[in-house]
């Protein structure tokens, strides 16, 4: 009887263990391509597995948002599954909702309750909640603490107090040795990143948008074209001419390496100067970006990334459980603490472990919950065209074959092309 009995539960557990392993699933991620955003995914969907018992393979795709988005929109027009959780920038739900699934369907009208309401906003279209917030972005400034103390400054609160101070400094670091001294990087490579810091730049001039919330092209004014100008002359003087070609990885390889004195950021980048094999570990500190002449204010860049699921998915309810998951409040604070990944929790910007870990979480947030949009709202499915337009006139200006004048004239021009009646 006892061996009947025996055999009976090991027959039973058999059972249910070829049922779980029928029942478990295999999904496909895009979530980072390099570095600790790449390891951080990894880790959340190692969480996730080994709570559900489903298996999810990261895919890699391109470090660089544009080339990023070319990809998703090869795959999801063809229709294809390959990809069932897609990482989808701030700037992307209105040009790809049409092929992403709406969350609220799945997850309910409250998947998104306790987000900020300005993502969840930007995420919804037509009503419908394309993506998930996952962590948010706005650009700051990261300074030497250590030099500017040395040569008696405070933060720089305008551009031209930046230039002015990033040049005194680098100069006298370059006259004591240290020959490698750069006084301010940021990204300047002709890709979406510059769109951001133009954007910054432009909004702080009081020069508006570029296109703004009703549709009407703004670029061409004098104080856009006088921000553009400031910028352009910083190459060769406080900033190298390879900043033309950088991203944010090499900006903050120059300036966490102690070759910089400003650098020009994203949130993440804090963690990793406060590393253990960062040269500048304990000497940096943060505020908000410099205000634009005498009546311009700070104006710091909207980032961020979403998740998002394909309509393709042949699991996408269960993809919607996965990108639930890793946007939760657990797993945002963890991504917070270990490095410095801003959440789009409300709640956690007054949480105590988060605070400690990132400080200017919360002497910044204003900036985080206030930061300037790019015009993909107003400019939809034209949204790619515009950023290339406006990142590539900017280039011109930095790399000195235009000014700032007939730059911003010819971008209106251009613009005015791509809108023709409306967007």
């Amino acid at each position: 009887m006892k061996k009947t009995l025996i055999t009976t539960a090991i027959a039973v557990a058999s059972t249910l263990s070829a049922a779980s392993q029928a029942q478990a699933e295999e999904l496909t991620i895009s979530c980072g391509a390099v570095g600790a955003e790449l390891t951080l995914c990894q880790e959340g969907v190692a969480a996730w597995e080994e709570k559900t018992g489903h298996s999810v393979d990261v895919v890699s795709t391109p470090n660089s948002s544009t080339e990023r988005l070319s990809l998703y929109q090869q795959i999801l027009s063809a229709n294809s599954s390959d990809i069932d959780v897609m990482q989808i920038d701030v700037v992307w739900p209105g040009l790809l909702a049409n092929h992403l699934l709406d969350l609220k369907e799945v997850l309910g009208d409250d998947a998104a309750a306790g987000h900020f309401d300005t993502i969840v906003t930007n995420n919804t279209i037509d009503d419908r909640l394309v993506a998930m917030p996952w962590f948010t972005d706005a650009g700051v400034l990261y300074y030497r603490e250590d030099l500017l103390e040395k040569y008696g400054h405070e933060a720089p609160t305008t551009w031209q107090e930046l230039t002015e101070i990033a040049r005194e400094i680098q100069n006298a670091e370059r006259a004591a040795g240290k020959d490698g001294m750069q006084g301010y990087v940021f990204q300047g490579r002709s890709y979406e990143g510059l769109t951001v810091n133009a954007l910054e730049w432009v909004a702080s001039f009081g020069g508006g948008t570029v296109v703004e919330a009703d549709g009407e092209i703004s670029i061409n004014n004098e104080h856009a074209a006088e921000a553009l100008d400031l910028a352009a002359s910083w190459i060769g003087d406080i900033s190298p001419n390879g900043v033309l070609n950088y991203t944010e990885e090499e900006a903050r390889g120059v300036f966490q390496s102690g070759g910089a004195v400003f650098m020009r950021n994203w949130p993440y980048a804090w963690a990793l100067a406060q590393s253990e094999d960062s040269d500048v570990r304990g000497k940096v500190g943060v505020t908000q970006l410099p205000a634009g002449g005498e009546n311009g204010q700070s104006a710091a860049g909207l980032g961020g990334w979403n998740l998002a699921v394909s309509r393709y998915s042949e699991h996408p309810e269960l993809a919607a459980e996965l990108v639930a998951f890793l946007t939760g409040e657990e797993e945002q604070k963890r991504r917070a603490i270990q490095a410095s990944y801003n959440p789009t929790i409300d709640a956690l910007y007054k949480d105590d472990e988060v605070l400690e870990a990132v400080p200017f979480f919360g002497t910044l947030y204003d900036t985080f919950v206030n930061a300037v949009a790019r015009p993909s709202a107003p400019t939809g499915d034209a949204y790619g065209r515009v950023s290339n337009a406006f990142f590539s006139t900017s280039h011109d200006v930095l790399s000195g074959t235009k000014d700032g004048t007939q730059a911003v004239a010819d971008l209106e021009d251009e613009l005015a092309r791509l809108k023709r009646r409306n967007w």
